[in-house]
């Protein structure tokens, strides 16, 4: 697939705010995330607030016109947020972990593409243009462990897996990019 990738740092992002809520249905609403439609539209209704965030960065992919997938990043604030999923995170990590690998780096929010778009490297290209200039190389993300394929894909991209839930155990985990600096020092899986 031929995609024009464009890079956004501001609120030029919330012209697609429709095509990203697009995009996030076909990504978000079927398996294995199974999510319904309300959260695309609180996807969308954080969008204006995100893009003011320190260090955003988002980045969308165009084909003939159609939005076909996006990222958006920011910078992580200290002290560490208390919202959404970053309690999991800091418990898995440790607070000084926490502190010193995730405060202060760019941290993925969303990648999304349509599903129609699989397996092309859009989702790659993506993830490359909202990290290349993550400060010191120190990018991080969160996915959930109910979807292998998200895991695998950040692994072939070089990411490090730096929490390990139990054995079937459900929740998320930490990636780092691979430009990061404490990527060597991620705890191996029991």
């Amino acid at each position: 697939m031929t995609a024009d990738i464009r890079v956004y740092r501001d609120a030029g992002l919330l012209t697609h705010t429709e095509s990203l809520r697009s995009v996030y249905v076909d990504a978000f609403c079927a398996p294995p995330w199974n999510e319904d439609e309300a959260r695309a539209t609180e996807f969308t209704s954080r969008l204006p607030a995100n893009v003011r965030r320190t260090g955003f960065t988002a980045a969308t992919a165009v084909s003939d016109g159609d939005v076909m997938g996006f990222a958006t990043a920011w910078t992580t604030p200290a002290p560490f947020p208390a919202d959404r999923c970053h309690p999991q995170a800091a418990v898995g990590l440790g607070h000084d972990r926490t502190a010193d690998w995730l405060c202060g780096a760019r941290e993925i929010d969303e990648l999304a593409v349509r599903p129609t778009t699989r397996g092309s490297g859009l989702a790659a290209r993506l993830l490359e243009a909202v990290t290349e200039d993550a400060p010191d190389g120190r990018a991080w993300l969160l996915t959930s462990v109910r979807n292998g394929r998200a895991m695998a894909f950040y692994r072939r991209q070089g990411w490090t897996q730096a929490t390990h839930p139990s054995p079937g155990g459900n929740g998320i985990v930490v990636f780092l990019g691979p430009r990061h600096p404490a990527r060597s020092l991620a705890p191996l899986p029991l």
